[in-house]
Order: C-alpha cells, then structure tokens, then sequence
C-alpha cells in the first residue's frame, strides 16, 4: 500500500525549490513548529526564519532554510511562499558565523539608537541557517 502524501510547493523571488509529492513538511510557524501531514486541516500562517524539514514519498529526508514567508495548508496541498530559500548545500557555513558574531557584537555594543529589532532578526537568520547546516552534518555522519 502506498504512503499517503499531500502536494508541497516551495517558492522563493527567485525560483520554485521544492514541487513534489511529501509525507510529511516541518517548518517554523510564528506561533511555533509547525509538522503537516496529508489531510491537514486548512491553515494560514507566517512562517519565521528556520529549518524546512521534507519528508519524501519515497522516505528520503530533505532540509532547507526558510528566512520567513506564508504557509498555506490545504487537505491536498501545501504552499510556502518563502522571501528567500535555500538548500543546505548552498548554505555558506562562514558568513553566517560570521553575521551571527555581527548581530551578537551589536547587541552587546547596544547605544541609543541602537536597531535592537533589526539586530535581532539578522541573529536569528544566521542561527537558522548554522541549524540547517549542522542537521544536514549530523544525517552525513550517520
């Protein structure tokens, strides 16, 4: 008997990522993790910096990084219109430690005018992407 899945799709500005069969979507809902299978109740929601966690039809496991965007659930299908995607691979491991160390040094050197909001956003896509990288080292080592 086959698994049961539901339609993903995954667009960024710049391209289409993701168009495929999936058992299950994992993802960074604002109000918090989000897992969505087959038949899920219709849902609309932002989607915040993090790791997007795809299980295939077949059981393989893929993993990207979503900087934010809209989610979308349908009992068939599901669609994130995400402000930028990004596979593991493309990932580069040294600039996000390095806008990680950026945005921490700035919030340690906080003045009066300081962008707290604008700090912070930029710390927490840098951990998300070092998240995703790590993840997909730890599925390598296995």
């Amino acid at each position: 008997m086959a698994a049961m899945t539901v339609k993903l799709d995954i667009v960024s500005a710049e391209n289409s990522m993701y168009h495929g069969e999936v058992s299950f979507f994992e993802v960074s809902g604002v109000e918090g993790e989000l897992g969505i299978m087959p038949n899920h109740a219709p849902l609309l929601t932002k989607i915040k910096p993090g790791m997007a966690r795809i299980i295939k039809q077949d059981g393989s496991e893929d993993v990207m990084y979503l900087s934010g965007g809209i989610l979308e659930v349908q009992p068939a299908s599901i669609s994130v219109l995400a402000d930028v995607a990004m596979r593991a691979d493309d990932i580069d491991e040294k600039a996000a430690l390095e806008a990680k160390q950026r945005a921490e040094q700035a919030i340690a050197n906080a003045g009066a005018d300081f962008d707290y909001e604008a700090a912070t956003i930029e710390l927490a896509k840098s951990l998300a992407q070092l998240r995703v990288v790590e993840t997909i080292k730890k599925n390598i080592a296995r």
